[in-house]
């Protein structure tokens, strides 16, 4: 096996990985906020894997093109759905936080199928059948133009959190809820903003994958884990963290598949996440409590 051929491998497994690792961005957003575990985050991101079919098959509009109108349509509905539906769970037990949620997820799926039944569905644009040639190394043009859309996506995540006055009062609700209460920080409003965050991240994140791969509903619950995986593999709360856990499971599952079969991709991903809660258990990047 040459290297060009492994080298060609790991490129694809990183750019891929930036993607998951945006994914896993937005849960690990919100649960450092809220606290909440949105277990209906790979239904939200097949939803907007969906969205950009849609907008693709009537209006030929470029997925890059749809992460605006399908980013700004998330925001609105991880708002809506944080203020309406979860904020009243936010001080209930975990259980009563995970049934709803998983109730949430198992409406999203059921009502993908039902709309667009189980065959899958893409889209077809001519840069996915070009690359980038690097002498002997080839790299696919749609996984750079998919990890350059999670890359941007993450910076302007990261600098909004850093450099404004709403980023920051957002960490302040997470370093302490009771203290911005106090200081007149409007936290419920807080809250459904950084749900509203995360979903736009799910909303990129899927409108990026959709160039990748086909869409079919039964792809929400794998996402789902593969989010869980990637933001403890990382570090649970940790943004630096999800996106490199993103990087490293893209990079094994591309490993996977060539030294030992497609199938077994997960199987190696899951390999790493119980390396990392033997011998790290808060995380490559988290913090010990």
């Amino acid at each position: 096996m040459s290297v060009d051929l492994v080298a060609n491998v790991v490129i694809g497994g990183v750019l891929a990985g930036l993607v998951y690792g945006l994914m896993a961005l937005g849960l690990s957003v919100i649960f450092g906020v809220v606290r909440v575990v949105n277990f209906a985050h790979g239904e939200m991101m097949t939803i907007a894997m969906y969205a950009t079919t849609i907008l693709f098959a009537a209006f030929k509009l470029d997925p890059f093109l749809a992460m605006l109108p399908v980013a700004a349509a998330f925001f609105a509905f991880g708002y809506a759905l944080q203020k309406g539906l979860i904020n009243p769970f936010i001080t209930r037990p975990e259980h009563s936080q995970f049934m709803l949620l998983v109730a949430v997820a198992i409406i999203m799926v059921n009502g993908l199928l039902m709309i667009f039944g189980p065959d899958a569905r893409s889209v077809q644009t001519e840069y996915q059948l070009e690359s980038y040639e690097f002498g002997k190394i080839l790299v696919d043009k749609a996984r750079v133009y998919a990890a350059a859309a999670a890359v941007i996506t993450a910076s302007a995540l990261f600098l909004f959190f850093k450099k404004t006055l709403t980023g920051k009062a957002i960490r302040a609700c997470a370093d302490n809820h009771l203290g911005a209460r106090i200081v007149g920080l409007n936290v419920k409003h807080l809250y459904a903003l950084t749900f509203g965050l995360g979903s736009v991240c799910v909303a990129v994140a899927g409108c990026a994958m959709v160039v990748l791969v086909d869409v079919t509903p039964g792809l929400g619950p794998y996402y789902t884990l593969l989010a869980f995986v990637i933001v403890i593999v990382g570090g649970l709360g940790s943004m630096g963290g999800a996106l490199l856990g993103g990087v490293l499971i893209g990079v094994s599952e591309a490993l996977a598949g060539l030294f030992i079969a497609p199938s077994a991709k997960s199987m190696v991903s899951f390999g790493l996440l119980i390396l990392v809660l033997l011998f790290r258990p808060q995380g490559l990047l988290g913090k010990r409590p």
